[in-house]
């Protein structure tokens, strides 16, 4: 039960994933929220432009869900190992995109949501942009520290000084 310390969060954001792939959260729905919400901000903008937006703010969702995703499952992976392994991420890309291609047939069932590719690849590239993140922090992370390391270590003794 260990494994399950770390990776509870993972689990628990696909659950809100699949949650979001109901018919509660279909475009129609989220506009009835959404769109006089736009249109108080901006009242001046037509229709289309609304719905631009709209659009927008939902596949905005996708990437957020699953750039986090992403990120959940590497801490599991991870668990409490130092450090990051390229392997380590290759392996959370690949499950975030299993589970988006999941989401998409999972929604081919729903009433008023359908299926689109498009949503995998955005998924998934929120996966990549993810790990992509997190090995850049790690690596400054880890040169920060050489660098601090270095500026502490106590010079030699030079003879005659």
């Amino acid at each position: 039960m260990r494994w399950l310390k770390h990776w509870w969060p993972a689990l628990a954001w696909a659950a809100a994933i699949s949650i979001f792939s109901t018919g509660a959260f279909t475009a129609e729905n989220t506009g009835r929220i959404i769109l006089p919400f736009l249109h108080w901000l901006l009242p001046s903008a037509s229709p289309d432009t609304l719905d631009d937006v709209h659009y927008l703010i939902r596949k905005s969702g996708h990437f957020v869900e699953y750039f986090f995703l992403s990120l959940l499952i590497l801490r599991g992976i991870r668990g409490e190992r130092r450090g990051t392994r390229l392997t380590w991420a290759g392996i959370a890309v690949l499950l975030v995109a299993g589970y988006a291609a999941l989401d998409e047939w999972h929604q081919s069932f729903v009433p008023g949501r359908g299926v689109d590719l498009s949503d995998v690849l955005l998924d998934t590239s929120a996966g990549i942009v993810a790990q992509a993140i997190a090995g850049l922090m790690l690596l400054w992370a880890s040169v920060r520290q050489k660098t601090r390391r270095a500026k502490y270590r106590p010079q030699e003794m030079k003879p005659g000084g």
